[in-house]
């Protein structure tokens, strides 16, 4: 299952306030959604929002919606994941929708759970800080980690939890964005529609 947290469209992105007008954030926030919801297509996909247009553009590109009445990105990952436990999914696999990149998913994560499918996979954003894709097995009792030094934490409670780790560098799967160097690389209008 892979799950998408997805805040919202109109207020995302805000750390790039200076570098791009709101209604060209706005577009590339959906732009990037986009992206990874189609890296997960042939997958169970379930976005995790509170926003109602994310709900209804979730539910037009086929995906499950969530809402959850919990505010903050570690909040709707850890409900969105005691849901898949209550489902008996076997593994989750969180993508946060603001990858710049995110075609490779799949083929990634399959290279790094060939013949190891009990594996945490974790892929740092670019930094080598923040967590861009974590896919576990299922792990009752994996508490969430996401903010500054997120990629670290969630290795260190993947192996509390008695689960091998893999941790993949990888350049496509690495690029979010969320301030203004991230946009370097992204075309001559970042907000613009691919």
């Amino acid at each position: 299952m892979l799950v998408v947290p997805v805040k919202s469209f109109r207020t995302a992105k805000s750390r790039l306030d200076g570098a791009l007008p709101e209604p060209d954030r706005r577009r590339l926030a959906r732009r990037l959604a986009d992206g990874v919801l189609e890296a997960g297509r042939g997958w169970h996909r379930v976005v995790v929002t509170r926003d109602d247009e994310v709900a209804r553009w979730a539910a037009d590109a086929g995906a499950e919606v969530l809402r959850t009445d919990r505010q903050g990105l570690v909040d709707e990952v850890q409900r969105a994941h005691e849901v898949c436990l209550e489902r008996g999914t076997p593994r989750v696999t969180v993508v946060p929708g603001d990858l710049a990149r995110p075609a490779r998913l799949a083929e990634v994560l399959d290279d790094a759970l060939v013949d190891a499918p009990g594996t945490a996979v974790i892929v740092p954003d670019r930094r080598g800080d923040g967590t861009n894709v974590l896919s576990l097995p299922s792990a009752p009792g994996f508490r969430f980690r996401y903010g500054p030094g997120s990629a670290e934490a969630h290795r260190a409670e993947a192996v509390r939890l008695g689960l091998r780790v893999v941790v993949v560098a990888d350049a496509d799967l690495g690029w979010d964005v969320d301030v203004p160097d991230d946009l370097v690389g992204l075309g001559p209008d970042p907000g613009a529609t691919l």
